[in-house]
């Protein structure tokens, strides 16, 4: 979000570009654990995918659609209370949605459960 309202872009453009940031960074964030453990990187990747697809997409719909839905927050810049303020607010959002998902996955065995063989 930051990124797309500091260089002036659209809501779609802006959304377009977290979502993919919010995956790229996910998956590598495990995989980097994952493969520090020694496991090869097409596996790892496949544990990246098993892990965090769920989750980060159900934490993106609902922080962009928080976003999306605050009255002027896609178009208030980045030195206005309101960006900032709706910003925090859909994360907050987003973390209580996602919160509950995850333990289920995790409960199932599926999820972010995928990566705990991995921990050392």
């Amino acid at each position: 979000m930051v990124i797309g309202t500091a260089l002036g872009w659209g809501t779609i453009a802006t959304i377009a570009l977290a979502v993919g940031l919010a995956f790229l960074f996910g998956y590598a964030l495990t995989m980097w654990g994952v493969l520090k453990a020694g496991v090869k990187f097409k596996q790892a990747v496949k544990i990246a995918l098993a892990a965090d697809t769920v989750s980060i997409t159900v934490m993106e719909i609902i922080d962009n659609g928080v976003m999306v839905v605050v009255p002027g927050a896609m178009d208030a810049g980045l030195a206005s209370a309101l960006f900032w303020g709706a910003l925090a607010f859909a994360f907050l959002v987003a973390f209580l949605v996602t919160w509950p998902v995850n333990k289920w996955l995790i409960g199932r065995g599926t999820g972010h459960a995928v990566v705990h063989a991995y921990h050392h």
